[in-house]
Parts: structure tokens; C-alpha cells; sequence
């Protein structure tokens, strides 16, 4: 991508990229259309993702599949209660010589699959949120940068919670997406297994580089917005914090916390990237609208009242939008 193209250009060609992306994703997941655009919109906006899924819906399948189309390096990393800092950052160690060096861990790929990373303890999976935050790792007082991108996607069983380390509200808040992964419909399960039964074998085209995706990266970040998109989504994340002057009936009875400025970053950042996949040059309230629930989800704290009420947090922000 030569310097000369301008950014109506390259918006172009993301939209059209995307559009490839879906079609190259598809030959190997049936469905969840709405899941794998909003992997691929963590993704374009440098940002990671929280999974929640029950186990056999093939989210390892999926993340493999967008690193292969994408052309990225990828690692997958199963949490443990024993996995130690070192089994996924590195350590140093001594070669024949008895000299130290740094022996790289998994974490040192483009893509990492996080699976269940509620089931270590929390040393290990700060070690983790602080290479997703830093993009970089230190050993030994000594600094190593990560590949870029860099994208997490931690996973997390949402049945077994027994003796798991659920992650604090601190460190979901890293997170630019919560992403809910459900059953596929009965249609869609006839033709997984149909596929998956046989004896085919998927190639997939890669469509971008990693370049280009840095490229795009910037693209999205520089995106226009207008003021009152910026004011209806910072008014929307205020008007979900209790006991402030913006907050709803429904607010004060059922929330414990709101999102912090964060959510309200998030918001407009995916808000943009959501109008360039889609050809559109500058976001609108509805883009804001679309992102609104797995950018906030993970940062809304519902309160017992709502517990008892059976009332989530989807319905809480689906309520104020």
C-alpha cells in the first residue's frame, strides 16, 4: 500500500477486504456471522476479546481460521491452575556455553487463543493482560516487543465455575469486546456436520498481510466522527452509572458500577471501524448502536435486585439504547 493512496482508497479496499474475509472464514465456520465481524473488528481496532462459550462450538477452529486468512502466527495457550508466568511469557536459561538466554513463550505470536484463562490463578493471568496492555514482555529487567498486531482472545466456559479464578472487573475492562458465542441454529448444524464428517480438505486464501493490517489499523483511528456520534455514545455510558446526574430509574435500581471512560472509547473506536467495513467514511449513532453491547457488557456490575430479577446486563444497555 504506496503512500500515495488516498484514505477514500484504502477504506475502499478495507471494506472489500472484509467482505473476502467473511467468504474465506465461511468455508470452515458455519455461521456466526455476527461473531467472527466482531473478532475481525477487534482485530482492525488493535484491540482483544473475551469469548464466552460453551465447550465444542469450535472457538479454537475459528481463531485458527482468521490467523491462516489474515496470514498471522498463531498460539494457542490452555490454561491450567499449575500454568506458571514463564510457560507463557518465556524465561532465561543457561546454553552449553552457561550463558543466559531468553527462551520465548508462546505469548511471542500474532494471534493467541487463551483458552479458559479463568482457570489459572491470578499471577498468570496478569502475566497475560500485561503483555495485551504493554505489547511487550520484560525478563529480567529487560524489555522484548511483541509482534504486531497482537490480538487475545481469551476464552471462558460459562457452565464449569468450579475452581476457577473468575478475572476482576480491572482486568475485563482490557478487554474491547465481550463476545457471546451461541448454539448454531438446526440448518446450520446439519451442514457442520455434514462437513465435518467428510473427507474434504479446506484450503484457505490468505487475504491480508500483517502490514496491511497495521495499515488499516490507522486508517480506523483516523476516521472522522462527528461531535454528537462522540456525545451520544458518551452519553449513553453515563446515562448506565448509578447515582450520577445522567442516570436512569433503571440504573440506580439495578447496577452496582457503569463503564469507565474506557467504554466510552471503545464505543467510538468500534463505531468507526463498524462504518469502514461497511463502505460507509464516517460513523453514525446507529454503528454506535450495533457495538454498544459487546463493548459494555463486560463493564456494567448488575446489582442483586437485578439477580433476583433475572434481568442482564444485555437487557439493561439494549433498554438505554
Amino acid at each position: 500500500m504506496t503512500t500515495q493512496t488516498t484514505e477514500v482508497e484504502q477504506a475502499n479496499a478495507l471494506a472489500k477486504a472484509h467482505e473476502a474475509l467473511k467468504e474465506e472464514i465461511a468455508k470452515s465456520i458455519i455461521g456466526q456471522e455476527q461473531t467472527v465481524e466482531q473478532l475481525l473488528m477487534s482485530v482492525f481496532c488493535q484491540g482483544h476479546s473475551l469469548l464466552i462459550g460453551v465447550p465444542g462450538l469450535a472457538k479454537t477452529l475459528l481463531i485458527r481460521t482468521l490467523a491462516q486468512v489474515l496470514d498471522l502466527d498463531f498460539n494457542r495457550i490452555q490454561f491450567t491452575p499449575d500454568l506458571m508466568p514463564s510457560d507463557i511469557l518465556g524465561a532465561e536459561t543457561l546454553d552449553k556455553e552457561r550463558n543466559l538466554r531468553f527462551i520465548k513463550g508462546p505469548v511471542f505470536a500474532n494471534i493467541i487463543l487463551a483458552d479458559e484463562i479463568n482457570r489459572t490463578p491470578p499471577k498468570t493471568q496478569a502475566a497475560l493482560l500485561e503483555a495485551m496492555q504493554e505489547y511487550g514482555v520484560t525478563i529480567a529487567g529487560k524489555k522484548y516487543d511483541l509482534s504486531q498486531p497482537f490480538f487475545v482472545l481469551a476464552t471462558q466456559n460459562p457452565i464449569e465455575q468450579e475452581g476457577t479464578y473468575p478475572l476482576p472487573e480491572a482486568q475485563l475492562d482490557r478487554f474491547m469486546f465481550n463476545i457471546h458465542l451461541d448454539y448454531p441454529e438446526y440448518t446450520e448444524e446439519l451442514s457442520i456436520v455434514k462437513s465435518t464428517t467428510s473427507d474434504e480438505n479446506i484450503v484457505h486464501n490468505k487475504v491480508l498481510t500483517a502490514s496491511e493490517i497495521l495499515d488499516f489499523q490507522h486508517l480506523i483511528r483516523k476516521a472522522p466522527v462527528t461531535d454528537h456520534v462522540v456525545e451520544y455514545a458518551v452519553d449513553l455510558v453515563h446515562r448506565m452509572r448509578p447515582n450520577t446526574d445522567k442516570a436512569t430509574q433503571m440504573t440506580n435500581e439495578y447496577l452496582e458500577w457503569g463503564a469507565g471512560p474506557r467504554g466510552s472509547q471503545t464505543l467510538i473506536l468500534a463505531a468507526k471501524c463498524h462504518a469502514l467495513l461497511h463502505g460507509k467514511y464516517a460513523p453514525d449513532a446507529e454503528d454506535v448502536r450495533v457495538v454498544a453491547i459487546p463493548s459494555l457488557r463486560h463493564r456494567l456490575v448488575r446489582n442483586f435486585k437485578a439477580e433476583a430479577d433475572n434481568l442482564s446486563v444485555d437487557q439493561i444497555i439494549t433498554e438505554h439504547l
